[in-house]
Order: structure tokens, then sequence, then C-alpha cells
């Protein structure tokens, strides 16, 4: 399935604009957090939770998915460290001779880095989300009447 056939999925759900976009830009937020391998099942339970559409934002939460999670999370990091004033960003790594302790320690000054770009950057993008999507549903329901 085609992203635009995903994202006219999304316009068409049956729900308010104020519902289907709150729960894109839930999706969104857990999509880009720093919870690898929780995002679907953190996203479900906020649905649950909050009576949101679960559709909308298991769509949301895929916005990261395998091609997209390497420049979102590099993104993010640098987002991060720029934030924090971190100085060095790219790790200085002897590929010659690299185990897996020694890539975890040489990566490990990213981390923080990494939490708090993923926070910032989803928080920013679920809000930006939830605007486009809302304003979207409207003009496409619009187009209907």
């Amino acid at each position: 399935m085609k992203l635009r056939d995903k994202l006219r999925g999304l316009l068409s759900i049956k729900d308010s604009p104020h519902k289907v976009a709150m729960s894109f830009a839930v999706g969104v937020f857990f999509g880009i957090s720093p919870l690898i391998g929780l995002h679907t099942i953190l996203a479900l339970i906020s649905a649950w939770l909050f009576r949101l559409n679960r559709l909308a934002t298991i769509v949301g939460v895929y916005i990261t998915n395998p091609w997209s999670i390497i420049p979102i999370y590099t993104f993010c990091t640098w987002v991060g460290a720029l934030l924090i004033g971190t100085d060095r960003v790219i790790p200085n790594i002897d590929w010659s001779h690299i185990t897996l302790s020694s890539l975890v320690s040489e990566l490990k000054f990213l981390l923080l880095p990494f939490v708090i770009g993923t926070i910032v950057v989803g928080v920013v993008s679920s809000v930006l989300s939830y605007f486009i999507i809302k304003k979207a549903i409207e003009k496409n329901r619009g187009k209907q009447v």
C-alpha cells in the first residue's frame, strides 16, 4: 500500500477531524519516541486509554518505518546534540578492531542527545501533524459536501 493510499484512508475515517488528527499526532509522537520496540504497543494503549482512533494512531506510528528510521533518528540525535551543546557527534571508531563492547562504549555519549532529540522532535512533529491532518480532513470533507 502506497503512502498516498494510507493518507487517503486517513482522510476518510468517519470520526471528527479533531479526533483523527489527535490520534495521528499521538501516533507520530510514539513513532519518533526513543522507546524503540514499544512504539506500536504504547500507541495502542494510549489510543485505548484516551479513546482515540486506533487506525489513525497506527498510521502515525508507522511514519517511522524501516526506510525512514535511520534518517529520522539521525536528525533527532543531531537536534539533541545541538540542544545540549555536544561538540562531538560523529564517534571515532576503530573499525578494524570493533567489538560490541567497544561499539557501545564509543556510542554511549550519544544516548542523551538521542533521547532529548527524539522527545523534542517528536513533540514538534506531533503538534505540526495535528494541524496539518486536521486541516486536510476539513478541506477533504468540504469538497465532498
